[in-house]
């Protein structure tokens, strides 16, 4: 029996998120479905993280347990034609036959889309969060720098959270502009239920000029979820890379 650990893209527009679920379409129910058939058994993968519905992924984890003659770096050429267009195996090796992809994880990078300018573009609805005004970059660059480092992150966690504690680490905080899109990208040692779409949503409200930069160790500080900004869209979200 060899363990194997993928790495998934999947556009999540037509899903309800990752993780497997009775009665809804998900990304891991089509992904084990596929496994499956592949390898004429049924299979049950253990998943990286739990991105929500609507929410895109570059660079998802997986590990499947597999008794087979394939070679590892063959599978995802194997596998790809079993799955819908939207989701797509793009590496995988065997590992210790221990390796769990959610407790291993040392870091993730995720990046948030922002389509700002006057009008909505539709070709990149399911793709971004649309801001119509425009949104002050230096203020939100300025914000940024509140969020790196170690901090108990309760303001910046939706309720339903089942984590044991809400301290995490954020290595790096960065914004960039690319034509109409504001790209926000963090990585982190791991992140709370909707937090990278809170902090996404309280940048733009600093944008905004809703809330003042220099508000923002204030509000860590207090753990007050009211005190932060809205939970962006869900549609912007895209998990990059997982590191081990």
């Amino acid at each position: 029996m060899k363990r194997i650990l993928l790495t998934i893209s999947y556009d999540g527009t037509n899903y309800s998120g990752w993780q497997k679920q009775k009665n809804a379409v998900t990304v891991q129910g089509e992904f084990d479905k596929a496994c499956s058939t592949l390898f004429k058994t049924d299979i049950e993968s253990i998943g990286a993280s739990r991105t929500d519905a609507g929410v895109h992924a570059l660079g998802q984890r997986a590990v499947i347990d597999v008794d087979t003659s394939i070679p590892a770096e063959k599978i995802p050429l194997a596998l790809n034609p079993l799955l819908p267009d939207d989701i797509v195996v793009t590496h995988a090796e065997e590992v210790g036959a221990d390796f769990n992809p959610r407790f291993k994880a040392l870091k993730k990078t995720y990046e948030y889309s922002i389509y700002n300018a006057p009008f909505r573009n539709p070709i990149y609805r399911n793709y971004s969060e649309y801001v119509r005004c425009e949104l002050d970059l230096d203020s939100m660059r300025t914000a940024c720098e509140a969020f790196v480092g170690e901090h108990d992150f309760r303001a910046f966690c939706a309720s339903g959270n089942s984590s044991k504690t809400t301290v995490r680490t954020i290595y790096s905080l960065d914004i960039e502009k690319d034509g109409d899109f504001i790209k926000i990208r963090v990585t982190g040692n791991g992140f709370l239920y909707n937090m990278v779409r809170i902090i996404a949503g309280t940048l733009i409200y600093v944008g905004e000029g809703r809330i003042a930069p220099d508000n923002l160790p204030e509000i860590i500080a207090s753990g007050d979820r009211r005190k932060a900004g809205k939970t962006a869209g869900p549609s912007g979200l895209v998990l990059v890379k997982i590191m081990y």
